[in-house]
């Protein structure tokens, strides 16, 4: 599958295709007034992690995390990301709904309908927040420290917390469903359907939040503690520049892959790991912007990394 979204492409442009990516470009913390640059211009000028954020911005559209796979996932880049996600749906979204929807009900303790949908609301959304609160008391600072190279042991939490959908969303189609059925007010009638409209709105993107932690996050957070376990965790700090400046262990993994060695083939040959060797190959490829074996053939062979008659046919 190619993915829809490139480095070469301009935001702008994206945006007006996909009104859905304002929400993305506010937990990026990433203002508008792009003019005409590319999505890599902007990132470069607003410090966030290119290849992180075509990762989700593509995730998110398309749902696939085959979308993903030649992107090197920055940890702190994603883990930013899902906390302001939290902010947005606990500080200003959450609030702005319940607001409308007092106003579209036209509340008052003396009706029961509404008193007892806003009841529902409530209760859906102090659920909600007891479980993000303790992603951010729990999961969130033990990812800080496995990227400082520390893993707790004993773990303190399960990341399981994050490989499910919020169990809160049966909950919030229950509240669509009583709405839409049994609340009639031919008074308040665009104000009704637009803070519904809201809900489902809301509900999709909740839906795409989750999907980011169980398919992205989490894979991400395992894979840290693998190479801490194995005593081969690599600072993401020191993998974040946009320099082709190789490491020379670097060099050893493209002269391996040109050679026709699997990864497999490479991490007995190197003394290390499957998992750190598809690390330094997500680096690589992020390095060079080369992402083919064919591709870094010709780079090694340029760099004079390997001679061609080392080359498999």
């Amino acid at each position: 599958m190619v993915d829809k979204y490139v480095k070469e492409n301009k935001l702008y442009e994206l945006v007006c295709g996909d009104y859905s990516l304002l929400q993305v470009l506010s937990r990026f913390s990433m203002p508008l007034g792009f003019g005409d640059k590319t999505i890599e211009e902007i990132c470069r000028e607003r410090g966030v992690d290119c290849d992180t954020f075509l990762a989700v911005i593509n995730f998110s559209k398309e749902g696939n995390i085959s979308t993903t796979t030649n992107y090197r996932i920055n940890l702190k880049t994603l883990s930013h990301y899902l906390q302001q996600a939290h902010s947005y749906y606990l500080d200003f979204l959450l609030p702005f709904i319940r607001r409308k929807l007092i106003e579209a009900l036209g509340f008052s303790p003396n009706n029961d309908i509404s008193f007892l949908i806003i009841k529902f609301y409530d209760e859906y959304c102090l659920e909600l927040k007891k479980h993000m609160k303790e992603e951010e008391e729990k999961v969130f600072p033990y990812v800080e420290s496995l990227l400082e190279g520390k893993k707790i042991r004993p773990i303190p939490f399960e990341m399981s917390v994050m490989q499910h959908q919020f169990p809160q969303e049966q909950k919030l189609g229950e509240l669509k469903n009583i709405m839409i059925k049994y609340y009639s007010s031919t008074d308040a009638n665009n104000l009704i359907n637009s803070v519904l409209y809201d809900i489902f709105i809301f509900e999709e993107d909740l839906v795409k939040h989750c999907a980011l932690e169980k398919y992205l996050f989490v894979p991400e957070v395992k894979r840290l503690e693998e190479n801490i376990s194995n005593g081969e965790f690599i600072k993401e700090e020191e993998t974040e520049s946009y320099s082709e400046s190789l490491t020379e262990r670097e060099k050893e993994i493209i002269t391996c892959v040109v050679k026709g060695y699997a990864n497999k083939e490479i991490a007995d040959k190197l003394f290390i790991s499957i998992n750190t060797v598809t690390t330094h190959r997500r680096n690589i490829a992020k390095k060079l912007n080369i992402h083919s074996p064919s591709g870094l053939t010709i780079y090694a062979i340029v760099n004079k990394l390997v001679d061609v008659k080392d080359i498999k046919q």
